[in-house]
């Protein structure tokens, strides 16, 4: 008799872990910070953007994975504000594997795009790229996939409350009136996922654990996974594990 293969023996945990996932409690909306692609290049010892691009190879894989369970929307922090402080080179060569990336996506027709931050910090030709891409999946009925480019958490707040003074400024109201009508859902119709439910689960690679201002105002009653793995070797059990730690968790939404 032949010893078993390890690929075998993963496709029977894999297996085991789906068993384990609770159907019923499947997130309808992720949020994924997708950490550790430079790391991952170090460990190697190759160029950062060795990562970076394989990181962004590794996307189209997990939406599959996501499409498998029945998630609705996914949403990918594909580029921060913090960023866009590296070094213009790194910066350069990122920027385009995700203008590369965001096209890759939308030329397979499998999902529809919606952008999630201020594409005005990138230069212009990227952003119409990443435009005129999202915009070719607007009549798509699939998957949803926000990408999350040039977005930082405190940035988005500050920019949803912007365009709500000025909205009501056009309607000729007062700053007293304004103070005195403000509420919550005021704020939440002028965030970038205005008419999304908030995400159930935000899962994290990289072992890094914190949120670095991911999603902060729609993230009061998210669940949240860290995965110890960088984001270029996150795998399906990786992901499996994440869903099987969500579907035992009871969501209590602040009850």
């Amino acid at each position: 008799m032949g010893m078993w293969r390890p690929e075998f023996l993963y496709t029977i945990y894999e297996r085991n872990l789906a068993k384990q996932i609770d159907r019923s409690a499947v997130p309808r909306h992720i949020g994924i910070i997708l950490d550790g692609n430079r790391r991952w290049a170090k460990q190697l010892g190759i160029p950062p953007v060795s990562g970076h691009r394989k990181g962004a190879n590794h996307v189209v894989e997990v939406l599959g994975w996501c499409e498998d369970v029945g998630i609705e929307i996914v949403t990918l922090w594909l580029l921060s504000t913090d960023n866009l402080k590296r070094a213009q080179g790194e910066l350069d060569e990122l920027i385009d594997i995700i203008v590369s990336l965001v096209e890759t996506l939308a030329a397979s027709g499998r999902w529809q795009l919606r952008v999630m931050g201020d594409l005005a910090l990138l230069p212009s030709a990227a952003a119409e790229r990443i435009t005129q891409a999202v915009h070719a999946t607007d009549e798509l009925d699939r998957l949803i996939v926000n990408v999350a480019i040039g977005y930082g958490g405190r940035q988005e707040i500050t920019q949803a409350v912007r365009e709500y003074l000025h909205e009501k400024a056009d309607q000729g109201c007062t700053l007293a009136q304004v103070a005195d009508e403000v509420t919550i859902d005021s704020i939440t119709s002028h965030m970038y996922t205005k008419g999304q439910p908030d995400p159930d689960l935000i899962i994290r690679t990289s072992g890094e654990q914190r949120m670095s201002g991911f999603m902060i105002w729609q993230a009061v009653h998210t669940e949240f996974y860290f995965a110890e793995t960088y984001w270029p070797d996150f795998r399906r059990t990786d992901f499996l594990r994440a869903l099987r730690s969500y579907s035992q968790r009871e969501r209590r939404h602040g009850k």
